[in-house]
């Protein structure tokens, strides 16, 4: 089956899933984000990290759950392990660089805690916390970490219900473009 009509029928199963204490669903959520990165140029391949950035999410029996008990069920490497059956490195890493550029950006800017939404600051904790000052150098270092921190924003502006203007057909011709042959 191809890259688009895997990602496709995982879209499709949860479409009516809510996303983890938020007003939207999941998957309203993660094509929101991708209509952010399109709207900022981003190149092809961001933008459908930015589709599949939560996926994670989808693949990880009772997140819900997990989340309620305080568990993080680490959707960002769930996610990564299954994006990267089908998709190039710089995709998947940015999908698994994604908690990561929260955390640098509590720490690293004063103000971006008071943006998180209620469910983003709780998951934060549940994530781990803020980095510390070594940890926010290291991480903002690594390969991809600036188009994680750019898919971090369009991700906390991505949670508005009914704002959803595509649908997961209308970035087909990108999945496809940039999925592995």
């Amino acid at each position: 089956m191809s890259a688009f009509l895997e990602v496709k029928e995982l879209f499709e199963l949860a479409k009516a899933e809510e996303y983890l204490g938020e007003d939207i669903t999941l998957v309203e959520h993660m094509i929101q984000c991708a209509q952010r990165a399109r709207a900022d140029e981003a190149p092809h391949w961001l933008v459908v990290a930015a589709l599949l950035h939560d996926i994670g999410h989808l693949l990880v029996p009772n997140a819900a759950s997990a989340q309620d008990s305080g568990i993080d069920m680490h959707h960002d490497d769930v996610g990564a392990e299954w994006i990267s059956k089908y998709f190039p490195n710089n995709i998947v890493q940015v999908v698994r660089l994604h908690v990561d550029a929260k955390k640098y950006l509590v720490t690293t800017d004063s103000a971006y805690l008071a943006r998180l939404s209620e469910a983003s600051q709780l998951t934060l904790g549940i994530q781990g916390g803020l980095f510390s000052e070594s940890e926010a150098t290291d991480f903002i270092q690594q390969q991809f970490a600036h188009e994680a921190v750019l898919l971090r924003q369009w991700d906390d502006a991505s949670k508005v219900r009914g704002a959803t203007e595509s649908t997961i057909e209308d970035f087909e011709e990108l999945i496809n473009e940039v999925a592995l042959a």
